[in-house]
């Protein structure tokens, strides 16, 4: 097919568009979408074998003209997601043995008192206004602790961190105004020069934090990461790590609130939160679009590529897919096996998942505990991008 399948500018199509996604898949796995320039699947099936055929690849290709995004391709061009093998391999193995010296799960009791303490002042403005966002006073500061803690930013410089990472992501967007484009480079210019700054002070003052770790990990052969690496790290860990969790967080709770018998199926059995943010991940999911570039001739599900060619996974689509979900419309949070894409798969799957685990399930448990009687306030308004699918807000007031 070609042609634009479905508009992704259409407000209506941002509220919901998985009506459109179904209605394409029962017409084909994969469509040409002229206004974004790339194929796109639609299944499952058809999404994983882009993830994970390996003549598929993130191939950077810098932001032009090249001397207006110097910082913004800088740290791209670093990155342990925008590269291939041997790169990729490289510096996956350098963060992962970062990672694996136990940040997680010396984070983990630590997030769960944050999401508390986060619950509790969203609680006090609940009773004091009658409503409360919990974008503002939960979802979206949660990550951004939690990421700072991760990385060693003093507590009197965290507030810099979230402006930067909305500035930037604006940029995975399509069609972008220049202004926006250029606030985009403005951000990761100050991220980048502040990073330097804070690998220079953890070079001479190591601490208990992933810079010092990343800082001072080797590979088998001596191999170190080099600034421009690790600054792209810590910059790619607060960009996915902040806007994965705000919106699984933020579409997550709306659709626990929309459908009110699985709200009161987690109150009453909060074992169930390992299966519920799973759930909430797969049935709106906050990244509805992963790209890559064929690097041979490819076949999936019947369309082919030529080298150069680009093609996007929708995951919000594959996860919608009654192949593999049964009701895949209905909201199930003990839903077992749950084989959603949202982190990713093959060998760029989220380094980060674990993390993200983590928060959602501990801000679900504070909510479930601290504010049962949780209800919508105000119909939310959603945000107008269609790649980071997420709310301006979602008032919440209580029963």
């Amino acid at each position: 097919m070609t042609g634009a399948p479905f508009d992704q500018q259409d407000p209506a199509f941002i509220a919901d568009p998985y009506p459109a996604f179904a209605a394409l898949r029962e017409r084909g796995e994969v469509h040409w979408h002229e206004g974004l320039g790339v194929a796109v699947t639609l299944s499952h099936a058809a999404g994983s074998a882009v993830l994970r055929h390996r003549s598929l690849g993130r191939l950077w290709s810098d932001v032009k003209p090249v001397e207006a995004f110097t910082s913004f391709n800088l740290l791209h061009r670093n990155s342990l997601l925008e590269n291939e093998p041997p790169t990729h391999g490289r510096l996956r193995r350098l963060v992962a043995a970062a990672f694996g010296r136990g940040h997680v799960e010396r984070l983990r009791p630590w997030i769960a008192d944050l999401s508390d303490r986060l619950v509790d002042e969203l609680r006090a403005k609940i009773a004091e206004h009658g409503s409360a966002d919990l974008l503002a006073h939960v979802a979206a500061p949660l990550p951004v602790e939690v990421i700072a803690e991760l990385l060693g930013v003093p507590g009197s410089e965290r507030a810099l961190l979230q402006p930067w990472s909305n500035a930037i992501v604006k940029m995975y967007e399509f069609g972008l105004p220049q202004e926006k484009r250029d606030a985009a480079e403005r951000a990761a210019g100050e991220f980048v020069a502040y990073l330097r700054e804070l690998v220079a002070l953890r070079r001479g003052q190591p601490g208990n934090d992933l810079v010092s770790d990343l800082v001072a990990v080797t590979d088998t052969d001596g191999g170190r990461l080099t600034e421009d690496e690790l600054v792209a790290t810590a910059v790619l860990l607060l960009m996915a790590g902040h806007e994965a969790t705000v919106n699984v967080i933020g579409n997550g709770v709306l659709a626990l609130m929309r459908h009110p018998d699985q709200w009161r199926r987690l109150i009453a059995d909060p074992s169930l939160m390992p299966t519920a943010a799973e759930e909430l991940i797969r049935y709106d999911s906050p990244l509805q679009l992963f790209e890559r570039t064929a690097t041979a001739e490819v076949e999936i599900a019947g369309y082919k590529l030529e080298p150069g060619d680009k093609i996007a996974a929708l995951l919000g689509a594959a996860a919608r897919d009654p192949l593999v979900f049964a009701s895949p419309d209905a909201l199930d949070i003990g839903r077992f096996p749950n084989q959603h894409l949202g982190f990713g798969a093959g060998i760029h799957y989220c380094l980060g998942a674990p993390l993200a685990r983590i928060e959602v399930e501990a801000a679900l448990g504070a909510l479930v505990r601290k504010l049962p009687g949780a209800e919508l306030a105000a119909e939310p308004r959603r945000r107008a991008e269609f790649v980071i699918r997420g709310l301006h807000e979602l008032p919440l007031a209580t029963s």
